[in-house]
């Protein structure tokens, strides 16, 4: 998909006045959307736990740490799709043998992003939105770095995106470019192209595109790459807590 071009260098951006108030009430319409969709989407609830349970041991839910709103840690909740004895601390895109512990059910829900729904969950806690960038673990530092110094924690993460919509797990392999993709859905933050993001959501659910398990071979280069990036753990740490400081000033 052909997007405007935007500014690929590492320059923060500050959310304007009136993207700030958006943001005020995305979270209330976020709220009322996530609670009548669990609603409306119960009995898939009942019968993919059912289906978890019955295929494989282990608890229904997978709960994992992810970096949210203001740069803070909270608990992501998806439905278990891999058996218990996955490495659950790796990125789909680096895991070699994800394919060999995805169960069958697993394999049907991810492909569905079924697996997503229990994050309705996070939008009613505020943590998440329906529309925004993917959450990621705090050892995606290839992600983690551009996305800190773009300032993206000013908004909330999101079950969906405008990088999901654009490579889906394709593009998470290529982790500098989907920070610019993030960072032009921040600039551009607003209800008619969260509007848009949710209607191609469901044109890309539906035809499956760009869903991909494991490490992806024969990709492009990842061209958004920071050559100066720092890779270290604490680099990401302490850049995220200087945004998330910063974004605390600022947050409405």
């Amino acid at each position: 998909m052909k997007q405007k071009k935007i500014s690929s260098d590492l320059k923060g951006y500050k959310l304007k006045f009136s993207q700030k108030i958006y943001r005020f009430f995305k979270a209330l319409i976020d709220f009322v959307a996530a609670l009548i969709a669990i609603i409306i989407t119960s009995p898939i609830f009942l019968i993919t736990a059912i289906a978890i349970k019955v295929e494989s041991k282990g608890p229904v839910f997978f709960c994992q740490d992810r970096i949210g709103y203001k740069g803070k840690i909270f608990k992501c909740i998806k439905f278990r799709s891999m058996t218990e004895d996955a490495n659950h601390h790796v990125a789909g895109y680096e895991y070699g043998e994800a394919k060999s512990y995805i169960t069958k059910v697993g394999a049907f829900i991810r492909k569905t992003s079924i697996d997503e729904l229990p994050q309705l969950y996070n939008i009613l806690t505020f943590k998440m939105s329906l529309i925004g960038y993917r959450p990621s673990q705090e050892n995606e530092i290839e992600l983690n770095v551009p996305r800190s110094k773009y300032n993206m924690y000013q908004v909330r993460p999101g079950i969906t995106g405008w990088a999901q919509i654009n490579g889906r797990d394709v593009l998470a392999a290529q982790p500098a470019k989907k920070a610019q993709f993030d960072n032009y859905y921040l600039q551009k933050f607003s209800i008619w192209l969260d509007i848009k993001i949710f209607f191609l959501t469901i044109f890309k659910v539906f035809s499956k595109e760009g869903v991909a398990e494991g490490v992806l071979e024969n990709l492009p280069n990842d061209d958004g790459k920071d050559e100066n990036a720092v890779t270290t753990d604490s680099c990401v740490t302490d850049s995220i807590k200087k945004v998330a400081g910063e974004n605390n000033e600022q947050a409405v």
